[in-house]
């Protein structure tokens, strides 16, 4: 038995049976979530395992891993930072404290630290632009940024990493809150994550479907406001 399935039996078999028979590839998502819970990244023995679990083309799965950006194909650390660089929150002092943050966690945007702890990445609008300057931490919020608040932040996931017996995998991406050995949840902590994971990358599949619509509407035919017939594209 492979790793996902391994790690994952009940997760997998509820994954798939939300959607009706011959439909199982519908579950790309959900499968790719507990893939990378499981491997830690999305590996190239990961995508083989989905595509066989869901009986689609492993070209296809490939597809959808590039699509999304909280699935990850490279090594990550246990706690990805996600720093907004967006207008409001560079009013706010932002410019002024990344710096601090990447000294605080030893890596600059892009990278992650020589420890394993941390990956630091810039983000266009988290919307949160009341509370800037913000960054998200394994998708959860931390407003009103500070340094003293960095400096007690990464101090507390520093302490974290150290007590649990093994941090969930990001993407995985549970808030800290919930990494395994926090709450008391052992280590396996990524089924008590598995909704928050999951709503974030259907909301991105939502985004591009509204997208894809748009693009479709904006050749479509105009209603004639006087006639109700369509007017000619112009």
């Amino acid at each position: 038995m492979t790793l996902l399935a391994r790690t994952f039996p009940d997760e997998i078999r509820a994954a798939i049976a939300k959607y009706p028979e011959g439909r199982q590839a519908s579950a790309v998502l959900n499968l790719l979530y507990l893939a990378q819970a499981a491997y830690g990244r999305i590996t190239a023995e990961a995508i083989g395992e989905v595509a066989v679990l869901l009986e689609m083309d492993p070209t296809q799965v490939r597809g959808v891993v590039g699509f999304y950006t909280l699935l990850k194909t490279e090594p990550h650390g246990k706690f990805v930072i996600h720093y907004c660089t967006d207008l409001p929150c560079m009013l706010r002092r932002a410019g002024a404290l990344l710096p601090m943050l990447c000294a605080a966690v030893g890596a600059e945007p892009g990278e992650t630290s020589g420890d394993g702890l941390f990956s630091v990445e810039k983000a266009m609008c988290l919307a949160a632009c009341d509370r800037a300057p913000m960054m998200q931490i394994n998708l959860e919020y931390e407003y009103d940024l500070t340094l003293e608040k960095i400096d007690a932040k990464v101090t507390e996931l520093r302490a974290l990493a150290t007590s649990a017996p093994r941090p969930a995998a990001p993407f995985g991406f549970g808030p800290p809150s919930e990494i395994a050995g926090a709450t008391g949840v052992g280590e396996r902590a990524a089924p008590a994550q598995a909704d928050m994971g999951e709503r974030a990358l259907l909301a991105q599949a939502d985004i591009a479907e509204d997208a894809t619509q748009a693009v479709a509407d904006i050749g479509a035919p105009l209603p004639n406001r006087k006639s109700g017939k369509d007017a000619p594209n112009v």
